[in-house]
């Protein structure tokens, strides 16, 4: 075991006396522990600014303590630069098959409104814009540099992306989560928590609102659940911006496992990940275009 993060961990002068440090199993971006004291439970993060990916630890931790004041998130207990230790949630962490529950998914799609509605009023300080296709730029760029083995594929990759840009057209603007896996959601058996804001920012609804959908492979009745839920009424261009916007979703996550493969120190399958992620957005892209093509020729 790398006992380099546990010196790190007792070190912290957060803690009542000595603790013992338990990894936590799942996380793909940061290193997690579980850690008990003076009868509770704790979640310490372990990571530093990861510029590659937009994650920058002051804006995580501002959004952090803005989604407790918002009563979505666990509250900050501790932060100093490259560690931040939250009050642990009892409960389980949603999987996709979880997701696709009626009444866990309505939940959801209102912890996500919340959260869209209520977090900025609490947020402080400098925050950050999360623009799906800026992301993509810029993981292509990357990709490109590093002679990543999927570079042949960025010109197709890029094209569609400058095509879902363009569908989507101008949007409203509320405070994302950005990262919304299915293991980002806690169920304490009473109600919903969301965790991990390394992406959180400034974006669209319809970005959170596709990863949800994308990430937890709900089907198009359930897609459409989700946006009555948050927007009541919806109408043909809704539907096909949120189409756009759940591509997007697919490829953002794709290009980030991408990156991953080359950059990440983390023992995860970065490629085998990359490949779901690229087939499925390859899927949603299909039937996206086909729709397109449908609408042209009724015209």
């Amino acid at each position: 075991m790398d006992h380099q993060p546990l010196d790190r961990i007792l070190q912290l002068p957060c803690w009542s006396g000595s603790v013992d440090p338990t990894p936590l199993l799942g996380g793909i971006t940061n290193k997690n522990y579980l850690v008990a004291d003076r009868g509770h439970k704790f979640v310490v993060r372990l990571g530093q600014d990861i510029p590659i990916h937009g994650v920058m630890r002051f804006n995580e931790l501002a959004a952090s303590r803005a989604a407790f004041a918002a009563g979505v998130s666990p509250e900050v207990v501790y932060a100093e630069p490259g560690a931040l230790v939250l009050r642990y949630i009892e409960g389980r962490a949603l999987s996709p098959e979880l997701v696709r529950d009626p009444e866990i998914l309505s939940d959801a799609v209102d912890l996500i409104k919340r959260c869209h509605e209520q977090v900025p009023r609490h947020l402080r300080g400098p925050a950050l814009v999360f623009w799906v296709f800026q992301v993509i730029r810029g993981y292509a760029t990357e990709l490109q540099a590093c002679a990543s083995p999927h570079v042949e594929a960025l010109p197709q990759l890029i094209e569609r992306a400058e095509r879902l840009e363009r569908e989507v057209g101008p949007v409203s603007i509320v405070f994302g989560h950005n990262d919304l896996l299915a293991a980002n959601f806690i169920d304490d058996g009473n109600r919903l928590w969301l965790i991990d804001w390394d992406y959180a920012g400034f974006n669209s609804p319809l970005f959170d609102l596709g990863g949800l959908v994308s990430n937890s492979a709900l089907d198009a009745d359930q897609a459409e659940v989700v946006l009555e839920r948050y927007f009541g009424k919806v109408d043909l261009g809704l539907q096909r911006r949120f189409a756009a916007m759940k591509c997007a979703s697919l490829l953002r996550e794709t290009m980030w496992s991408m990156v991953s493969e080359v950059y990440s120190k983390i023992q995860f399958d970065y490629a085998a990940y990359t490949s779901d992620y690229l087939a499925r957005f390859g899927r949603a892209y299909d039937e996206f275009a086909a729709v397109d093509e449908l609408a042209g020729s009724t015209r």
